[in-house]
């Protein structure tokens, strides 16, 4: 039986991976069920053990998104050492964690309520993770004596413009390049060693 468990585990995340992967790239407004079992390889009845209709499918499978986007950009910070590499490991990472969502994806996202509410509430971890990181550097004197909770809402601010498609418009800039200068104008902007 447990053996099983871990095989059903296993297949749920399997699906949710090739899930997410063809949402990406393809968004998911103009899909039905029946052309997304078609696209996975596998039965509605399949998708119906993952959620109990298409919106939910969308909204769990943008949960599944960001789970492992968060792992992943944990595990950079965690492999960098000192304040400034840490933060932008993690804005470079959550910006190379968005380098595969198409702009039908975005604009599919934005569109629909559950999975955007997802997305602005990953962008308000994010933000707070972003004050942590702050923090940390302003205690060991790595950054100058900012306003941490001011820097966060800045570049949570600049997040969820980056998320509603504004800088794209903005600069033509894509969300991870858009997330790589952001990393870059916050690192050197709070640097101890830039003061004059």
């Amino acid at each position: 039986m447990e053996h099983r468990s871990a095989f059903t585990t296993a297949r749920r995340t399997e699906l949710f991976d090739e899930l997410v992967a063809l949402f990406l790239a393809e968004g998911f407004a103009h899909l039905t069920l029946d052309a997304i079992a078609a696209r996975l390889r596998c039965s509605k009845s399949t998708l119906y053990t993952l959620a109990g209709s298409k919106e939910q499918l969308v909204t769990a499978a943008t949960v599944h998104y960001f789970k492992c986007a968060t792992e992943t950009v944990e595990a950079g910070v965690a492999a960098t050492s000192g304040p400034r590499e840490r933060i932008t490991a993690y804005l470079t990472a959550v910006g190379a964690a968005l380098t595969d969502a198409s702009e039908q994806f975005m604009t599919d996202l934005d569109a629909f309520a559950p999975a955007r509410d997802v997305y602005e509430r990953n962008t308000r971890i994010a933000a707070r993770r972003v004050q942590q990181l702050i923090d940390d550097g302003v205690a060991v004197g790595e950054f100058r004596g900012v306003h941490a909770a001011f820097a966060a809402d800045l570049t949570a601010t600049m997040m969820a413009r980056i998320q509603q498609g504004d800088v794209r418009t903005g600069t033509g800039l894509d969300d991870a390049a858009a997330y790589r200068e952001l990393a870059s104008i916050l690192t050197h902007g709070i640097s101890a060693r830039d003061r004059d």
